[in-house]
């Protein structure tokens, strides 16, 4: 089983930068795709970026170009940097661990973008 604890949410202005941490704690963090998910009250919960294991990237078409998602194997834990941050960018934003049929999510921190 894998833990993960989100952190570096926080309020920005529009224009800002944040960078969201997700520590993993639990079985060997190499070997699981990691991602980012984010969702507003109301809402089904949105795709961000996936790192895999080999470190093949993709990212949800909304934030292409502003977001970039990374991994420090070495100390368990995934990266989110946010670039030019917008209002639409409020959300909770979720890590996730997947690997196979098994999938594992952090409690989640709050992203508040002021317009």
């Amino acid at each position: 089983q894998v833990q993960l604890v989100e952190s570096g949410g926080g309020w920005v202005q529009a224009g800002g930068s944040l960078r969201l941490s997700c520590a993993a704690s639990g079985r060997a963090f190499s070997i699981y795709a990691m991602g980012w998910f984010r969702q507003v009250p109301g809402s089904q919960r949105e795709f961000v970026a996936a790192i895999t294991s080999s470190c093949i990237i993709n990212y949800g078409d909304s934030v292409k170009g502003r977001f970039t998602i990374s991994r420090d194997n070495a100390k368990s834990t995934l990266y989110l940097h946010m670039n030019s941050l917008k209002f639409e960018d409020t959300a909770v934003y979720y890590c996730n661990a997947q690997r196979g049929l098994h999938g594992y999510w952090g409690q989640g921190t709050q992203v508040t973008v002021s317009s």
